[in-house]
């Protein structure tokens, strides 16, 4: 099994209010550094995957740059991932490659830097059409902005291009919301994903939500049920324009699905590189079925040296995974395929799953189980029924 390849690049112009993830604004001096030391470890795990417990495949059908916002780094600096990349694993022919870029920060160089090394898919970090609602969350860029960088991917070569959007923005309405929903679709771009705005006490928007507070446009955000019916209508009106759900957030047309994201979903091997990334690799020791790896979040510490935490993922673990992993998709789960790779364990969920079909929030047709649109909406509740109670608790 082919392995894919994720690297962290933890660098914004600006923080986005709703952002907890381990990233900020960095000088551009500390870019070359930050480069060189993810240079580095791409080459020392190869050689040290042994020590903790990690078999890494041979060859690379994917490789995801994400962050952050790595279309800030300099031409140069790129090219010198993809070189190192290149130099120390196989990656395959075709191979997707897909780099996160925030409208506004594609130059020229840019965009021939990710063309000439084999970039071939863009995630471009828009989250809405409407310039007052992207301003709100301290977001840089313009509808007009968006459109012409679509425009400038496209005539260098790269037409795969995946569109961000967030439902629950400051200000956002039905309207406003439909109408970057025609925007998206008006594009052509062959891949959606709708987030709904997250509350989270680790981000400046969220703690002033849950203060009640009116600082980041906090008083403007719609609630809970506005959003969910936002979600809803971006389901309908994706479809309906032929950008078909395929999983909880993510939308494509027919074969543009994230080959890269599906790994994650389907426990299929990655490898993850940079502050605050996480690796699956099939297990060495007999007593795991896989081993997770984890990079620290704190960026000074990430320069000491390298730093691989490891640990095992034993088969129940595992054989949750694969239910609330693989229920975010579609398709749902196969549990003729789970019992061929799991035995009678599965049975231990019996009692979940009949439950879970009861209250409408799981389909049973024959062997296949998934979601329905209503389980979508309330997915952490079905996939919490499948984490044994101690891990929940952690």
């Amino acid at each position: 099994m082919s392995l894919g390849i994720y690297i962290s690049v933890p660098f914004c112009r600006s923080k986005c209010t709703y952002c907890n993830f381990a990233s900020g604004v960095f000088s551009a001096s500390q870019m070359g550094r930050y480069v060189e030391r993810v240079a580095e470890d791409i080459k020392w795990l190869r050689g040290h995957a042994d020590g903790l417990g990690a078999v890494i495949p041979e060859t690379v059908d994917s490789i995801y740059m994400g962050g952050g916002t790595p279309s800030l780094l300099p031409p140069d600096e790129l090219k010198k991932l993809f070189f190192v990349l290149r130099q120390e694993f196989k990656v395959l022919p075709k191979t997707e490659v897909t780099v996160e870029c925030a409208p506004g920060t594609l130059t020229d160089q840019v965009i021939q830097a990710l063309a000439t090394r084999g970039v071939n898919r863009v995630s471009l970090g828009v989250q809405s059409f409407v310039d007052q609602e992207a301003a709100s969350v301290a977001r840089l860029h313009t509808r007009e902005k968006t459109l012409s960088d679509i425009e400038r991917l496209r005539k260098a070569g790269i037409s795969n291009i995946n569109v961000d959007l967030i439902a629950g923005l400051p200000h956002q309405t039905r309207e406003s919301w439909e109408y970057s929903l025609e925007q998206a679709i008006a594009t052509g771009v062959p891949h959606v994903s709708v987030y709904m705005l997250e509350v989270d006490e680790d981000s400046r928007l969220g703690r002033e939500l849950i203060a009640g507070g009116t600082r980041y446009h906090a008083h403007f955000v719609p609630d809970d049920d506005l959003t969910a019916e936002f979600y809803e209508t971006a389901c309908d009106r994706l479809n309906a324009a032929g950008v078909e759900q395929y999983e909880i957030s993510n939308f494509a047309r027919a074969g543009f699905e994230s080959r890269h994201n599906l790994k994650y979903w389907t426990r299929q091997p990655y490898l993850g590189f940079g502050v605050d990334a996480h690796s699956m690799l099939p297990s060495r020791r007999e007593q795991a079925e896989s081993v997770r790896l984890a990079t620290t979040d704190d960026y000074d510490r990430f320069f000491v040296a390298a730093d691989f935490k490891a640990s095992a993922v034993s088969a129940e673990q595992a054989l949750e995974e694969r239910f609330f992993l693989g229920l975010r998709l579609n398709r749902g789960v196969d549990m003729g395929r789970v019992r061929q790779e799991f035995g009678d364990v599965v049975t231990k969920f019996r009692a979940s799953i009949d439950e879970l079909v009861e209250d409408g929030l799981l389909i049973r047709s024959g062997e296949n189980l998934r979601l329905t649109n209503r389980g979508r909406l309330l997915s952490n509740e079905v996939f919490g029924r499948f984490i044994a109670e101690e891990r929940l608790s952690t």
